[in-house]
C-alpha cells in the first residue's frame, strides 16, 4: 500500500515516529508522500525524507491556511527556491479552505493559482486541499486547464458530481478514514467511481478511521480504509491495493 498523505513529521508523532513507521510498514505500507505546510516544518519533513530515502517521498507547497497577508509572500518565495534547489514528487498540499478564515480568499486563489503554474512549468502533480471551496477550487482547475495538470484532490469529501467534476479535469480522489465515518456521506456514491480514480490516504495524526475515530491517526490504520473499499467495491483486498498503489506510482512517477 502507499500512504499519499501523511503528516509523519507533525508534533504527535515526535515520541515515537520510528516506531509509528514500522507499524506501517509491518501492516503493508511501503510508501509514504508528505504535503509540506510551510517554513515552520519544512527543516522537519526534509529531514524525515532524508532519514527513510527509500520509503518517504516529500512535496513542497504552501498549505491555504497558512496563506497570510503579512508572511504569504515571503513563504511562496520559499517554495519556490525549494522546487528550483531540488526535485519533489509533487507540489502540495496547496488549495482553498474557507472553513478557517474567508478573509483570505484572494490571497489563497493567487496562491493556489502560482503554485499550479509552477506545477506545469516542472511538469509535477499537484495535491488539493479543498475545505468549503469546491466552486473555488474548480474555478481555478478550469482556468489553468493544462494538458500537464494532475494530481489528487486530497480527503475528498464533495458529492458524487464534485466527484466526476474532479475525475473530468485529470484527477483522482484521495480517500482516507472519512470512508469509515457514519456521517462521512462519500460512502453513499463511491462504488460509482472507478478504482482506477482513487488513492489511498491517511492524512494522518488526522481523521483516525474507525474504530480509532478520535485518536491520532497512522499509517499503519490504512488497511482498514482499504477492508471499507472491500466491502463497498466488492473486490478483494489484494486487488483494490494492487490498483491504488498502481495508481498512485503513475501519479507521482517515484
Amino acid at each position: 500500500m502507499i500512504d499519499t498523505h501523511t503528516h509523519l513529521y507533525s508534533e504527535q508523532f515526535d515520541d515515537d515516529i520510528d516506531e509509528v513507521i514500522t507499524r506501517a510498514q509491518k501492516a503493508g505500507v511501503e510508501r509514504f508522500y508528505l504535503p509540506a505546510i510551510d517554513s515552520e516544518t519544512h527543516d522537519k519533513m526534509l529531514n524525515l525524507e532524508a532519514k527513510y530515502p527509500h520509503h518517504i517521498f516529500s512535496m513542497m507547497g504552501l498549505h491555504p491556511c497558512s496563506v497570510k497577508a503579512e508572511t504569504w509572500q515571503y513563504e511562496m518565495d520559499l517554495v519556490k527556491k525549494h522546487i528550483d534547489t531540488r526535485p519533489f514528487c509533487a507540489i502540495g498540499e496547496i488549495g482553498i479552505d474557507l472553513y478557517w478564515d474567508t478573509s483570505t480568499l484572494e490571497l489563497q486563489m493567487q496562491a493556489f493559482e502560482q503554485q499550479i503554474d509552477w506545477a506545469i512549468e516542472k511538469d509535477l502533480p499537484i495535491v488539493i486541499h479543498t475545505r468549503e471551496s469546491f466552486e473555488q477550487t474548480f474555478e481555478v482547475l478550469e482556468k489553468k486547464k493544462h494538458p500537464k495538470l494532475r494530481g489528487i484532490l486530497h480527503c475528498f469529501s464533495g458529492n458524487k458530481d464534485q466527484a466526476l467534476h474532479a475525475i473530468k479535469l485529470g484527477f483522482v480522489l484521495g480517500i482516507g478514514g472519512v470512508l469509515t465515518f457514519k456521517n462521512g456521506k462519500i460512502d453513499h456514491f463511491i462504488h460509482e467511481i472507478p478504482l482506477e480514480k482513487i488513492v489511498l490516504e491517511t492524512d494522518s495524526p488526522y481523521l483516525a478511521p474507525v474504530p480509532h475515530r478520535g485518536k491520532r491517526n497512522e499509517s499503519a490504520y490504512m488497511g482498514l480504509v482499504l477492508d471499507k473499499l472491500v466491502d463497498i467495491y466488492k473486490k478483494s483486498y489484494q486487488e483494490i491495493e494492487s490498483i491504488t498503489t498502481r495508481t498512485a506510482l503513475n501519479i507521482f512517477h517515484k
